[in-house]
């Protein structure tokens, strides 16, 4: 039995940009905006076409969504390339697959259930024009098993999919070796899946939104629970995602994950006992109760809302009337429709920037002021890190809100627990472009 810890990296590569972020939540959510920009969901209609024959006609009308960009001609709509997308990996992790390992970059996601990578099954065309991944090769790895007739395949709302077929090999995280773990091989990515910068992604959401087909399988902390990989006591994950600008605080904004222990040092340092609540996984999400919010101190009633803690999501999604009173309360804040979001001039003082909080169960989270901005919008503006939920029903509480608490993922007792972290000071430097 080996508990462990193992330390994130902030991907080299990851250039921030508001918009890039807020099309690939509405990707990965399939969401339709509420407020106006140039990104919509769009319905089009295609015959399916008659059986034995090749032309589509006669068949079934089949509708299907497909997310647009409006473009300078009105009524004019086109194609959503790879580039008006961002993959939202900030965050890294090197882990280890096969015999010997072979080592891997992966995004952690507590917002999905597949643990997929790119694999030498995939074209030499999508291999050649992207040179700086990490490529697991099955035929290199003694442990390799192949799992015959297991596919997997994960499609966002705008038809954009990664699939391939199903092996099990051991996989080594930070020490803590899962036998027998199901990687799913990418043999096909989409162009905006292959521009994602990590190598794949370990999924850490409920193995009931697992992909893998006939069987789905399970996760890798699941494989760590069911082999006793980590104790019984401490069924559970954590997370802290720190910043490049905590770099003076006394943690110098370390980032890191654990497997089968809580890191005292973390809830010490914030002063403040855990707090847990009830998590709802039937949709295979980490889902809690969410039902009010304060700006300012001022309470914001959300009676029935829930959130989900998505470890994989840079931005902060909420409804649309606490978002009003979040950039109500900056000075010259407007939502710009060119940015598909909410701004604020870059120059807001410290002392002009609101307390925003959300409940996490009964207790309220602040989200740091220096997480209020995102990203440069656009000269003399800084996107916000909380924005507009659409039409969802839950908030997605992505690293906005994750960087200002230390988050416990407890799978033995289905329910999330979480401390306010503490920094000494605010850094509201601009971002790194």
């Amino acid at each position: 039995m080996a508990a462990t810890k193992i330390k994130l990296i902030t991907n080299p590569r990851y250039q921030r940009s508001g918009i890039k972020s807020y099309v690939y939540l509405m990707r990965k959510y399939g969401f339709q905006p509420t407020q106006e920009g140039p990104y919509v969901f769009g319905t089009v209609m295609q015959q399916a076409g008659r059986q034995y024959t090749d032309k589509p006609v006669g068949g079934r009308i089949h509708r299907h969504q497909v997310l647009q960009k409006k473009t300078a001609d009105p009524g004019q709509v086109g194609e959503v390339g790879a580039d008006d997308v961002q993959n939202d990996s900030l965050y890294l992790a090197q882990i280890g697959i096969g015999t010997p390992a072979q080592n891997l970059t992966l995004d952690f996601d507590t917002g999905s259930a597949d643990l997929w990578v790119w694999s030498t099954k995939l074209s030499s065309n999508i291999l050649s024009s992207n040179t700086n991944h990490q490529i697991f090769d099955p035929s290199k790895s003694s442990t390799f098993q192949n799992k015959d007739g297991s596919t997997w395949k994960i499609s966002y709302g705008d038809g954009s999919s990664a699939s391939g077929t199903v092996g099990n090999d051991d996989v080594n995280i930070g020490g803590l070796i899962i036998k027998g773990q199901a990687i799913e091989l990418a043999d096909n990515l989409s162009a905006q899946f292959a521009s994602g910068s990590g190598d794949g992604l370990l999924g850490l959401a409920f193995g009931n939104i697992n992909t893998v087909q006939p069987t789905p399988v399970k996760t890798p902390v699941e494989n760590m629970i069911s082999q006793a990989d980590i104790p019984k006591t401490a069924e559970l994950f954590t997370a802290k995602l720190g910043s490049w600008r905590d770099a003076n605080e006394p943690d110098k904004g370390e980032s890191f994950y654990t497997f089968g222990f809580i890191d005292q040092e973390t809830v010490t340092a914030s002063g403040e006992e855990v707090h847990y609540t009830p998590v709802d996984n039937s949709q295979g999400f980490w889902m809690f109760d969410s039902t009010s919010a304060t700006v300012n101190g001022q309470s914001i009633s959300r009676p029935g809302n829930k959130a989900i803690a998505d470890t994989g999501t840079t931005l902060a999604l909420v409804d649309d009337s606490t978002c009003k009173a979040i950039y109500g309360a900056i000075e010259g804040a407007y939502y710009d429709n060119n940015s598909q979001g909410y701004i604020y001039p870059t120059n807001t003082a410290l002392d002009k920037l609101p307390v925003v909080s959300f409940a996490v169960g009964d207790k309220q989270y602040v989200v740091q002021k220096e997480d209020l901005g995102f990203a440069e919008a656009k000269s003399g503006y800084v996107y916000g890190g909380i924005q507009s939920r659409g039409n969802m029903n839950m908030d997605i509480l992505g690293d906005t809100f994750l960087k200002g608490i230390y988050a416990i993922f407890d799978v033995g007792n289905t329910q999330f627990g979480a401390v306010q972290r503490k920094e000494l000071h605010q850094n509201l430097s601009a971002p790194p472009q």
